[in-house]
């Protein structure tokens, strides 16, 4: 991940930070520019709650080279209990415990290295409730 890229994403990977529509009240995460229900402009930044169910999910048995070293690791799309979705990395899980609608909780990991002496990016990851 590019440094200066990390570095913009701070707000929302470190706080959990979302963009609530100040017309139509529908959160947005990661923040966005337009609303996409009634193209309003205007947000406010709240912070989410880290809770939510799992929509789907998929283990991936056979990674891109940079996560090799994770295998097999899960992915999932979780409904926040706010109403934003997002898709992140199940940790923490056993063989045949992730179902659709299981609970989860977003909690702060590592997500990458760039590198031995590179930087380190954090952000969130979620983990069965």
């Amino acid at each position: 991940m590019i440094t200066a890229r990390a570095w913009r994403e701070y707000p929302r990977r470190y706080r959990y930070e979302a963009a609530v529509c100040q017309k139509c009240g529908r959160w947005f995460f990661p923040p966005r520019l337009v609303c996409d229900g009634c193209q309003h402009r205007e947000f406010t930044v709240k912070p989410m709650r880290r809770t939510g169910r799992i929509l789907t999910w998929t283990i991936i048995r056979v990674p891109p080279r940079p996560f090799a070293d994770q295998a097999p690791y899960a992915l999932a799309v979780i409904e926040m209990d706010d109403g934003p979705r997002i898709t992140t990395q199940v940790v923490d899980w056993r063989e045949g415990q992730l179902a659709v609608g299981q609970r989860v909780m977003l909690e702060f990991r590592l997500i990458q290295a760039d590198g031995q002496a590179g930087a380190l990016h954090y952000g969130y990851k979620a983990v069965p409730a």
